[in-house]
């Protein structure tokens, strides 16, 4: 019987990224959205001002695209922020199928507060741990990362089963 190999979660070097990763994502989330709700907003309503803020809108299908919002929670959120009047919809002449998404005066004025209240407050939890250039190489690196998910990840047993099948990258 073959022995399954233990892997050494304090020493593999890709397993001991993955915490410290986790633990920073959830500090970033858990000190924003507490100062996005001390602004009368959640989370993807923030979302939604960042993004058409101090532009002309989207369809709803490019504001999913920008947004970190999935499409099925997309809706309510307008749904909410329209009862609220900061956003309208309308119709896209020549498609029935498309939604544009603008602000409201309300919706602007709102965004020209919250959005540089927001990042200002932000701001020196990012500055206190990581210089100008830290920051762009980090962006840089987060988005390989990012990237990375896009795609299956190449081992030596995923290259043999591609060119036993004819299968190349």
């Amino acid at each position: 019987m073959a022995r399954t190999k233990i892997l050494d979660f304090q020493r593999d070097p890709y397993l001991r990224l993955i915490r410290p990763l986790v633990q920073a994502y959830l500090g970033f989330y858990r000190v924003g959205s507490r100062h996005i709700e001390s602004m009368g907003l959640t989370g993807p309503q923030f979302d939604v001002l960042a993004e058409l803020g101090g532009m002309e809108g989207l369809t709803c299908a490019e504001l999913g695209e920008a947004t970190l919002i999935t499409k099925g929670t997309l809706t309510g959120v307008l749904d909410r922020l329209e009862g609220k009047g900061l956003l309208k919809r309308q119709g896209v002449k020549g498609d029935r199928r498309a939604i544009h998404v603008q602000l409201t005066a309300k919706g602007e004025e709102l965004f020209c507060k919250a959005f540089p209240a927001h990042a200002e407050f932000m701001r020196p939890f990012i500055q206190q741990a990581f210089t100008t250039k830290d920051v762009e190489a980090l962006r840089t690196q987060l988005f390989r990362l990012r990237d990375s998910f896009q795609s299956e990840p190449s081992s030596p047993t995923k290259k043999k089963e591609r060119a036993l099948h004819g299968k190349t990258r």
